[in-house]
């Protein structure tokens, strides 16, 4: 599950409920993928888990975009000043340079996926 993929990430399936989540240690990241795709200039995915009453980070925001799926426990997400709780199967997502922060409200660790998605311009200067 940990094995480096192609230059290029090719169409394929994932079933988010057959893939062991659980990364070495708590508040680790484990990378399932991190390549560029024909439209994108990169997508990467990982695993991390946070205790109770903890949160993942600090609210921050950042120029690419995210998608969340959360694997196990529970995700208090918050956009914007903006929170929800997200249990097993939720799915988040987080816009370009949108105010994100996460936290465990739960009594037990929670363990998500992240897909960030690059998109090939992120660099490019805005149009006149």
């Amino acid at each position: 599950m940990t094995r480096m993929p192609p230059d290029q990430l090719n169409s394929t399936c994932f079933d988010w409920t057959l893939i062991a989540a659980s990364p070495t240690a708590v508040g680790h990241c484990r990378n399932f993928f991190d390549a560029a795709t024909r439209t994108l200039e990169r997508l990467e995915c990982h695993a991390s888990t946070v205790n109770a009453g903890e949160a993942s980070h600090a609210a921050h925001r950042h120029p690419d975009e995210e998608l969340v799926i959360v694997k196990e426990g529970e995700l208090e997400v918050t956009v914007n000043g903006v929170s929800r709780v997200v249990g097993p199967g939720g799915l988040c997502f987080f816009a370009a340079n949108d105010l994100h922060g996460m936290r465990n409200p739960g009594h037990v660790p929670a363990t998500y996926f992240v897909v960030r998605i690059f998109p090939r311009d992120l660099h490019a200067a805005a149009p006149v």
